[in-house]
């Protein structure tokens, strides 16, 4: 089994408890799906607390130091519980090859998306704040492997005023 590690390119870009988050992770050998599972969120939203892009819960402190065996009272008194500054973790456009593509599907079909969600729903957004998310693996009959995302977010009108 293969895990996900901390990227040194961008390590000083996140928050203290992120590098203490991934070196329990690694040294455990588990993945952010076990974690999840534990913690009982997705494996997105707790990749997301590992990196400081979403706030932890005190469960999730208490869940978290439990399955990754650190301390509790060190891993609270961290930046883990307060408000994420997110979009701070990499330089933009991207450089790592797998995130670069998630952006250019955004550059290449994003007004694609726009103008098809515009047609179903009328004049609004997608919230990423109400949103969930989740990444699956498909294997086709003829063995090829695919990757599925599935965004969701609660639908908000645009008002008039």
């Amino acid at each position: 089994m293969t895990i996900a590690t901390l990227d040194s390119t961008i390590a000083d870009h996140l928050p203290a408890h992120s590098k203490a988050l991934f070196d329990a992770k690694t040294a455990q050998k588990l993945t952010f799906e076990q974690i999840a599972q534990h913690l009982g969120r997705s494996e997105v939203a707790v990749a997301a607390i590992f990196y400081g892009q979403a706030q932890a819960s005190i469960e999730d402190v208490h869940k978290l130091a439990e399955i990754l065996k650190i301390e509790q009272g060190a891993l609270a008194a961290s930046s883990i519980t307060s408000f994420p500054n997110r979009g701070q973790v990499g330089p933009m456009p991207p450089v790592e090859p797998l995130v670069y593509r998630l952006y250019e599907i955004v550059q290449n079909y994003g007004y694609a998306f726009k103008a098809v969600i515009n047609e179903k729903f009328g004049d609004g957004i997608m919230s990423a704040i109400a949103f969930s998310t989740k990444v699956e693996k498909e294997v086709d009959n003829d063995g090829t492997t695919w990757v599925n995302i599935t965004l969701r977010g609660k639908w908000l009108p645009f008002t008039r005023f």
